[in-house]
């Protein structure tokens, strides 16, 4: 609970809907819904909540459909009794997290490295979106290869490992880009979650008290900034590296052949 309302977690594609998200928070977490009509459905006569995204960055739709969902149902409420969090992260984040889980993982081993970026596919926006992350954890990471796999969609997960191996990796590290977890692979190694239950339920309470503090101070629910029109809903510009820009051009493949033309990314 917060400040008498009741946390809930909204899970898009990033998360399998939303199923893959009571196994990182724990026992004990916030109750998941989908957008949309589960979420509508979840949302009991007279409750006070505040819902938070579950975005790494890569579905700027799902604030929006949120908070249509919570529009919806705040017609006959009194003002404040929903709220609409901020996305638990961006882009920018989702490139630190990304290199934290790479620099773990590789801590000890040496060699011809390649790291697999896995999440569900999408669409082509939010997959084109893998790709650019995947160019700048390359950027800004020791690794030779950083190629992209998606379960589901093209390239897939068996696809993305044998590329690897033809192009020339002897260590292959397969890292998650959602909330998903990396498919075993024999001859490969996966990564844990990007976020531990700590890490994961700090941030959630972070969004939740600035969702309150807007309120409180600027009594802003936080549902026409979601709307269509207003961006990919609350932005948060505190990225965890300075230099993690916006690269307009997404490379199909991302290889160790051009990595030494560029100096920054602009």
């Amino acid at each position: 609970m917060s400040g008498g309302r009741r946390v809930v977690l909204v899970g898009g594609h990033e998360s399998r809907q939303g199923r893959c998200i009571p196994d990182l928070v724990g026992p004990g977490g916030p109750r998941v819904h989908a957008p949309g009509r589960d979420l509508h459905a979840a949302v009991r006569p007279r409750d006070r909540l505040v819902a938070v995204p579950m975005t790494l960055g890569r579905d700027p739709e799902l604030p929006v459909v949120t908070a249509q969902t919570l529009s919806w149902a705040a017609r006959e409420r009194a003002p404040g009794d929903l709220l609409l969090a901020g996305p638990l992260g961006t882009a920018e984040h989702l490139v630190g997290w990304i290199r934290g889980a790479v620099t773990r993982t590789l801590r000890d081993g040496a060699g011809e490295r390649a790291v697999l970026l896995v999440a569900p596919a999408a669409g082509p926006e939010s997959d084109a979106e893998l790709f650019r992350v995947a160019r700048l954890v390359w950027q800004y990471t020791p690794v030779r290869w950083v190629e992209v796999a998606l379960s589901g969609g093209e390239p897939d997960v068996d696809e993305g490992v044998e590329r690897c191996r033809r192009l020339g990796a002897d260590d292959v590290v397969l890292v998650p880009a959602s909330f998903a977890p990396v498919p075993q692979r024999a001859g490969a190694r996966t990564s844990g979650p990007l976020l531990g239950p700590a890490s994961l339920a700090a941030l959630i309470r972070e969004r939740v008290a600035e969702a309150e503090r807007r309120w409180s101070e600027d009594g802003d629910d936080g549902l026409a900034s979601a709307a269509p029109g207003h961006g990919h809903g609350h932005g948060h510009g505190h990225g965890h590296e300075r230099d993690h820009g916006h690269l307009q051009e997404i490379p199909r493949r991302v290889t160790a052949d051009t990595k030494g033309e560029e100096s920054h990314v602009g």
